[in-house]
């Protein structure tokens, strides 16, 4: 096949899943790219509310790309967590934080005033009931056409394969975990 032959896209839909680490990396990797061609990133965070290294990271690159990144943090944490969790959230708060955190999401992804949406740990929410799949399916298809999207977290829906246009399942070789090591700042947070 010659290099004519190939078609371009105005958007794509990205998919991050699977039980290993990277998933987020990944998705700051295109928060990366996007920013360095000088295009416009919302970055919508799930689950996460502890302090992990990519809050300061956007935290300090903020200043620099001023409109440019948008970042909104709508975590509780970990949903059933259970006595892993460092202060109680109920199901109805948990659920809540998934309601405003998924508006955020799709504002930024129908506005047309981003290049790219990540939704770091959207299938997280989904997977626990958080959200739906249909409110997932509404997040594609109600996109601007020149928005692309990237949905991270285990478990993406396999029905809304088909709406996708790179999937990658992060797939566990070995992970120091599996031998009673905890998480590792700056690794694995």
């Amino acid at each position: 096949m010659a290099f004519e032959d190939f078609k371009t896209k105005e958007s794509v839909v990205i998919v991050y899943t699977g039980e290993n680490k990277g998933k987020t990396s990944a998705g700051l990797g295109l928060l990366m790219r996007t920013l360095g061609n000088r295009g416009r990133v919302a970055f919508i965070q799930f689950i996460k509310y502890w302090g992990v290294s990519e809050h300061i990271f956007i935290r300090d690159i903020q200043p620099l790309f001023k409109d440019q990144l948008y970042f909104y943090k709508g975590g509780k944490g970990f949903y059933n967590a259970g006595e892993l969790s460092e202060t109680f959230v109920t199901p109805e708060q948990h659920q809540q934080a998934a309601a405003e955190t998924y508006q955020e999401a799709l504002q930024a992804a129908q506005s047309g005033a981003y290049n790219m949406v990540i939704c770091d740990e959207i299938n997280n929410a989904v997977h626990d009931g958080l959200l739906t799949v249909t409110q997932l399916k509404t997040l594609i298809e109600s996109r601007a056409p020149k928005t692309s999207l990237c949905f991270t977290g285990r478990n993406f829906p396999e029905e809304l394969l088909t709406l996708v246009d790179i999937a990658t399942d992060m797939k566990k070789l070995k992970h120091h975990f599996d031998e009673k090591f905890i998480a590792q700042k700056g690794i694995d947070y």
